[in-house]
């Protein structure tokens, strides 16, 4: 049952109690005062036929009653005091108010009809219990009304901040009041700002970096192509690029942090031929890849998207797979669907939960450090608004997913689960 039901139940509950409450409490307030009327109406008229039987009239008494509750004949001979008892009615006969006294040897008594009374408080009963249905009713809808009023508002809270985990840093909750459901929307507004203030210096930060280092690596790459060829310079090149491919990753993440930045250019385009190329691009840039890498072609599909952007998913995943799983390496074509698997030890626990986390690799042969290759595949995936999962096959290994058919709403690609699962590497 969730928070409105349970607020309703309670409402509605603490009015039937109440009313129940109230209800007997008057029952019996006034089942005493009718007795107690009774009582006194009916000894009144015993002490006139005792005075009666005094001056030798008949009056109203009767003389020990065969009717008389055997009870009240023994507290009145014991005792000789003069009592009153009411006698409960059955089915077929009305209750009978008794009161009766003994002089000269024998029990007087005198006798009234409790029928008015009975019926009176029968009357009462009713109204008290149809007076408690319809505040129960009367409980359960405003139960019903507040439960929803506060749902409404907390569910307006509840859907800011997911749109926020989502994302949407814009999003802001409109508090009303001073309760607790206010400042709980006015907790989600100050973290929502403080959460946009951090990522928006963070991505100044990256972008900063990254085109400082532009022109200094590019200096660098420059200065190690005029080495004399050795095994040296080889070397030095080698780390100059790797240098240079990161830095240039890092600002392709600075410019996709930025909405409306990234423009995609769509064009037609057959799903193989992009499969084709990308892992051409790969292979080119390692040739000894170019045995680990097999193209699969089930089922071909032209597609409305843009080539540059699933090129580089594509090849991100190919180079992904090649360098954190185990050959061979395949990637396969199924209509508008793309999927690259490898035989290694799959996507870790805390990448395939979490989703992709930019700066951050699951490779224990490096510990955590900028994974920046599945970043970039969430990234462009977010651009393009297609569906990109990643996942551990029950056979074994790791396997992306790329749905060029399925459109994803957007949202901020470096959210928890977003595009999938996975992260910057494995």
């Amino acid at each position: 049952m969730g928070l409105r039901g349970r607020t309703a139940a309670l409402v509605a509950g603490a009015v039937v109690l109440v009313a129940t409450v109230i209800g007997l409490l008057v029952h019996r307030q006034t089942a005493g005062d009718q007795l107690a009327d009774a009582r006194r109406v009916v000894d009144s008229r015993l002490l006139t036929a005792v005075r009666d039987h005094a001056d030798g009239e008949s009056g109203a008494a009767l003389t020990d009653p065969p009717g008389l509750p055997d009870e009240l004949r023994r507290l009145v001979t014991r005792d000789r005091v003069r009592a009153t008892y009411l006698q409960e009615g059955d089915g077929e006969r009305d209750p009978v108010l008794w009161a009766a006294t003994r002089t000269d040897g024998q029990v007087l008594a005198v006798r009234h009809s409790y029928a008015p009374q009975a019926r009176a408080l029968a009357d009462l009963d009713g109204v008290l219990i149809g007076s408690g249905a319809l505040a129960a009713v009367l409980g359960c809808g405003l139960g019903v009304a507040v439960a929803a009023a506060m749902g409404r508002r907390i569910g307006a809270s509840a859907r800011t901040a997911q749109r926020i985990a989502d994302g949407d840093l814009s999003a802001r909750v409109s508090p009303r009041g001073r309760d607790e459901i206010a400042r709980l929307g006015a907790a989600v507004n100050t973290m929502a700002d403080a959460l946009a203030a951090r990522l928006e210096a963070e991505r100044r930060v990256t972008a900063d970096i990254a085109h400082e280092l532009r022109t200094p690596v590019a200096g660098l790459v420059t200065a190690a192509g005029l080495l004399p060829p050795d095994r040296s310079s080889e070397l030095v090149q080698d780390r100059v690029h790797a240098l240079r491919s990161l830095v240039e990753d890092v600002l392709e993440v600075a410019r996709l942090d930025v909405p409306g930045v990234e423009q995609v250019q769509w064009e037609r385009a057959t799903v193989s031929s992009l499969a084709r190329r990308a892992v051409a691009a790969v292979v080119d840039g390692d040739p000894a890849a170019g045995d680990r890498v097999r193209l699969l072609v089930g089922a071909d599909a032209d597609v409305d998207t843009d080539p540059r952007r699933v090129e580089r998913i594509l090849g991100n995943l190919v180079t992904n797979a090649l360098r954190h799983g185990a050959p061979p390496v395949e990637v396969e074509v199924d209509g508008p669907v793309v999927r690259v698997t490898d035989r290694g030890t799959g996507f870790p626990g805390e990448l395939l939960a979490q989703g992709p986390q930019r700066f951050r690799t699951g490779a224990r042969e490096r510990g955590r450090g900028t994974g920046l290759g599945l970043t970039i595949v969430a990234g462009q995936a977010h651009v393009l608004g297609v569906a990109v999962t990643f996942a551990n096959p029950p056979e074994g290994g790791a396997r992306a997913t790329v749905d060029l058919s399925a459109r994803q709403p957007a949202r901020d690609w470096d959210s928890p689960g977003a595009a999938g699962a996975g992260a910057g590497g494995r």
